[in-house]
């Protein structure tokens, strides 16, 4: 009889480590190179938040007073010529500058709707290329400058049609600005800290969104193209930031193939050992020739629309941010329609930003995202509501409801953000994002109509945001629980992730 203890033990099949995992081990820690890139691409966020603000105080309608007895009457258009005069200069402001006191909604609300209009055109064009030909940086350098340049050269604008046409231009822009930011910083850490560092782009977003009260008021008896150079040559300047010295993602660049430039990246930004060979990472080589030659400029999107699981996904991530999008970019807009200051009151809605970022930041590893924007969105849309629904007696407290609706539509927001960036694969992630936030775009296309409508009706635009958003949001019933989880690669192993899920 043999002896059992000399029988060679056979060598157990290991599973071969996936790109995240690898990768994971290279990066390391949460070390002073990865903060300062994090810091440096969310600061995107800026000049994001500047560009889609920057309306509610150039195009919004000026005071005014009677020059002969108005009587009763508080309409201009109903005021003879003459009668009645701006009580700033004409061109504090597009609407005096270019009399459209009484033009009529869609034309007043045409700028503002362009800029959103353009981000879906720039939202379909663009987007595909972070994920392909251009990669993360180059496609945040080439969305901060078209954004920049053409809120440069609406300066210059001599009508309201040109100054519309190059707020289209500027929305195209921005449309891939806030996804490349949000990706690639992401994709310069560890799981450990892809929450909170997703998180650091709200924070500069808020920063931007106060920033514009400030500009605003400080250039209150100047021309409304003094707002928009205050805040355009600042992000063109960025852009000379991102070209020297923001790094490619060393995820991104493997996946397509370019182990060299990845690893020269995580020798960057990587607090381990770099005496390292990186042999394993050169293991891949097999993976990336199947990565790569799957994807084309437009395919990203096909692949989503071809996996039924991944159809599923994105359809019901699109209809919730479609109502985050309409609530979260109306509401600010919506402010010059109550009788409050105006400066003061886009001030706090900023301000009710922050609390939302920190709950995002703090919490963001212990919230379960499902049940985290359901009940923000369910409480956003019923502060809504009831503003419109007590009467104005009941001012104040109108106003702290619509702070609590806006506090959490922005929590919502930033929760669905991470939510959508764990719902999808490397290969198609900038891309489903970039879908996301053209849903969250035709939201916003349609609230500077619905805003001009509500004009001189109290809270009326409040109501549609309440249903929009409560109906919306129940949509997030559709979508898995991700919290925990680990990033997949590639539609085959995420779909295999998915099968594994659906089976337990």
């Amino acid at each position: 009889m043999a002896d059992s203890s000399s029988t060679p033990l056979l060598p157990k099949h290991l599973p071969v480590p996936s790109l995240d995992e690898t990768l994971e081990r290279y990066i390391g820690d949460f070390g002073w190179a990865q903060l300062f890139q994090a810091f440096l691409v969310s600061f995107a966020w800026v000049f994001d938040a500047q560009q889609i603000f920057i309306s509610v105080f150039t195009d919004a309608e000026p005071s005014w007073h009677c020059t002969e007895l108005c009587g009763s009457v508080s309409d201009v258009c109903q005021l003879p010529k003459g009668s009645w005069a701006w009580d700033r200069a004409a061109d504090t402001s597009i609407v005096s500058e270019w009399n459209l006191a009484c033009a009529g909604y869609f034309i007043k609300s045409l700028p503002a709707s362009s800029f959103f209009i353009g981000s879906l055109v720039g939202g379909l064009v663009l987007p595909t290329l972070a994920d392909t030909s251009l990669g993360r940086k180059n496609m945040l350098l080439v969305s901060c400058l078209l954004m920049s340049a053409a809120g440069t050269f609406t300066i210059f604008s001599p009508n309201l049609w040109i100054y519309s046409g190059l707020r289209f231009v500027s929305g195209i822009g921005r449309a891939p600005l806030v996804t490349c930011a949000l990706v690639l910083s992401t994709e310069l850490v560890g799981k450990r800290w892809r929450g909170q560092v997703g998180v650091i782009g709200f924070f500069f977003f808020t920063l931007g969104f106060l920033s514009l009260p400030v500009i605003a008021y400080l250039n209150r008896d100047s021309s409304w193209r003094s707002v928009y150079l205050w805040t355009s040559i600042p992000a063109l300047l960025y852009c000379f930031l991102v070209l020297f010295f923001v790094l490619e993602s060393p995820r991104w660049l493997m996946v397509g193939g370019r182990k060299e430039e990845a690893v020269a990246t995580l020798k960057s930004i990587g607090t381990v050992n770099m005496n390292s060979s990186f042999s394993d990472l050169m293991a891949f080589e097999e993976e990336e020739e199947e990565i790569s030659t799957n994807l084309n400029l437009f395919s990203a999107i096909s692949i989503l629309l071809e996996k039924r699981w991944a159809m599923q996904r994105l359809s019901a991530v699109m209809t919730v941010g479609f109502g985050v999008g309409m609530v979260y970019f109306g509401m600010p807009l919506a402010l010059g329609n109550l009788p409050f200051n105006l400066y003061w009151n886009v001030t706090f809605n900023a301000l009710s930003e922050l609390p939302s970022s920190l709950i995002a930041l703090f919490f963001i590893e212990r919230l379960n995202r499902k049940s985290s924007v359901l009940a923000f969105t369910m409480i956003s849309g019923v502060c809504s509501i009831v503003c419109v629904v007590i009467g104005e007696e009941w001012r104040t407290v109108k106003i702290g409801l619509e702070l609590v609706s806006f506090f959490s539509i922005c929590a919502a927001f930033d929760i669905l953000l991470i939510y959508n960036i764990e719902l999808f694969p490397t290969t198609v992630r900038n891309s489903a994002m970039a879908m996301v936030r053209q849903a969250v775009a035709l939201g916003a296309v349609l609230c500077p109509v619905i805003v001009e409508m509500g004009r001189g009706r109290g809270y009326l635009s409040y109501g549609v945001f309440g249903v929009v958003t409560i109906s919306c949001g129940l949509f997030v019933g559709c979508l898995p629980e991700t919290k925990g989880g680990r990033l997949c690669d590639t539609m085959e192993e995420e779909e295999n992730k998915h099968r594994a899920g659906s089976s337990a």
